[in-house]
C-alpha cells in the first residue's frame, strides 16, 4: 500500500515540476526605434531587463531568465545573409536572445 501511495505521489508531483522548469529561447530582431531599449537588450544591460520581462509576459511566462546579442552565425540557416552588404554600413541585422521561463 506505501508503494502505491509513493508512486502515486511521484505521478503527480513529477509533471508539475516539469511544467515549472519550462523555458524558451526567443531570437528577436534587434530593431532601433530611437528609445535605446534594442541598445540594453543587445548589450545585456540592466535597463533591458524590463523589455525582456515583458516580451516573456506577453508570451504567457513568468520571468526573463537572460537576453543578450546573437551573432547571425549563431542561428542556424534561419536568417539569410545578405551579399554585398557591408556591416560598416548599416547593412547588417543584429539580433536578441531571450530566454524566457514559467
Amino acid at each position: 500500500m506505501k508503494f502505491l501511495a509513493a508512486l502515486l505521489a511521484c505521478a503527480v508531483l513529477l509533471p508539475a515540476s516539469a511544467a515549472l522548469a519550462d523555458s524558451r529561447v526567443f531570437i528577436v530582431a534587434n530593431q532601433p526605434d530611437g528609445y535605446g531599449i534594442d541598445r540594453c537588450l543587445a548589450k545585456s544591460e540592466s535597463c533591458g531587463a524590463h523589455a525582456a520581462l515583458a516580451y516573456c509576459q506577453a508570451r504567457d511566462f513568468a520571468q526573463a531568465v537572460a537576453y543578450r546579442r546573437v551573432d547571425p552565425d549563431e542561428i542556424t540557416g534561419a536568417v539569410p545573409k545578405t551579399v554585398g552588404m557591408s556591416c560598416a554600413r548599416g547593412g547588417c541585422e543584429e539580433y536578441v536572445a531571450i530566454t524566457c521561463q514559467r
